[in-house]
């Protein structure tokens, strides 16, 4: 469920809270490619599924770049500022790979409000978000996002 602030200045009270999580989503070998096709990134752990299955992990993966690039896609499903007259992603700051994302795995992220700072016109805040992966124990990926919002 999306965590509601009705403006960026409630987001102070919220320090060190979790968020919420986002919904859930498969990576398929069709996803996987064409994130290789968009980036040049062809190595054959993420796009040759017979190569793979004698790999590390018996299978492809997903390319780290990936997973990190879904964070975008989960962001407004953990939090939804609204009186603003926009949001923009500013950044990230520390960012891990601990465990990687197997074919066909589902993943989600869980978002934690880490810090928020005033900024020139507006508020800055610091997401970290988890991405999970459904059945495991590490995650796929620890990223500090900063985005700033502008109030109306």
């Amino acid at each position: 469920m999306t965590r509601v602030f009705k403006s960026p200045n409630d987001l102070a009270d919220a320090v060190g809270e979790t968020l919420g999580s986002s919904e859930s989503l498969v990576i398929d070998q069709d996803r996987i490619n064409l994130f290789a096709d968009a980036t040049g990134d062809h190595q054959w752990i993420h796009v040759d599924p017979e190569k793979a299955k004698d790999g590390p992990f018996g299978c492809t993966i997903a390319h780290g770049y990936l997973t990190l690039s879904l964070v975008n896609m989960f962001l407004p499903q953990i939090i939804d500022v609204q009186g603003i007259s926009m949001g923009v992603n500013y950044g990230c700051g520390k960012v891990r790979f601990p465990a990687p994302v197997k074919v066909d795995s589902r993943i989600h992220g869980v978002g934690e409000l880490i810090a928020v700072e005033e900024v020139k016109g507006g508020v800055q805040a610091t997401i970290r978000v988890t991405v999970e992966i459904e059945g495991e124990d590490r995650p796929a990926c620890v990223v500090d996002t900063i985005s700033h919002f502008y109030p109306e």
